[in-house]
C-alpha cells in the first residue's frame, strides 16, 4: 500500500478517535433512502444545536472504535452510515429521532453517551428527554416553587396582620406612662 494513503487513512482514523474521546455522545444512524434534500435537511437541523454530521467508511470508524475501546459498536457499521457527534449527551439522539420520525428512511441504530456504547431503543429514550437548557430550567422551577410557596405564605400572614386595627395613637402613651 502506498505509504501517503496509509498516512491519509491512519489521519481519518485518527480524526474520529478524537471526535469520539470529545464528544459526550456519538449516534450511529443509516441514512439510504434519504434525497439529497433530506439529508440537506437533517445536516441544516443537526447543525442549528451544536452537532457535528459526518459520513465515514465502515472499515474507518471499525479501526477506530478498536483504537478507543467501544468494539461494542461495530455489529452496527453496516450499510450507509453517517455519525452524529455533539457535546451534548442528548441532543443528536433527539435532533435524529425527531427527523426519522418524519422520514422513514433514517434509521437510528447504536451509540456512544458518555463513554457508553447503547442500543437503539436507549438512544430512542434520550430522544425525549429535553437539552440542556431544558433540564437546567426543569431544576430552576423544582427549586424556586418552594420559595415562591412560602413568599406567598409569608405575605397572606402579613396581609391578614395587616388587616387587624392597629392601636390608637392616644393609648399607646398612656400605655407608656403606666408602666
Amino acid at each position: 500500500m502506498n505509504q501517503a494513503v496509509l498516512s491519509n487513512k491512519q489521519a481519518v482514523v485518527k480524526e474520529i478517535v478524537d471526535k469520539i474521546k470529545d464528544s459526550d455522545s456519538t449516534v450511529v444512524c443509516e441514512y439510504r433512502g434519504l434525497s439529497v434534500a433530506e439529508v440537506t435537511e437533517l445536516r441544516r437541523s443537526l447543525r442549528a444545536e451544536g452537532i457535528d454530521f459526518k459520513v465515514y467508511k465502515n472499515t474507518m470508524f471499525e479501526r477506530a472504535c478498536d483504537e478507543s475501546g467501544f468494539e461494542d459498536l461495530k455489529d452496527a457499521l453496516s450499510g450507509p452510515n453517517a455519525f452524529a457527534f455533539s457535546k451534548d449527551a442528548t441532543a443528536p439522539a433527539r435532533v435524529l429521532a425527531k427527523f426519522a420520525k418524519k422520514h422513514k428512511a433514517l434509521v437510528l441504530k447504536k451509540g456512544i453517551v458518555e463513554g457508553k456504547v447503547v442500543d437503539e431503543a436507549t438512544v430512542k429514550e434520550l430522544s425525549n428527554l429535553p437539552n440542556r437548557d431544558g433540564m437546567l430550567s426543569m431544576l430552576l422551577s423544582c427549586l424556586q416553587s418552594p420559595l415562591s410557596s412560602f413568599a406567598r405564605a409569608v405575605k397572606a400572614v402579613a396581609d391578614s396582620k395587616g388587616d387587624a386595627p392597629a392601636p390608637k395613637a392616644e393609648e399607646a402613651p398612656a400605655a407608656e406612662a403606666a408602666a
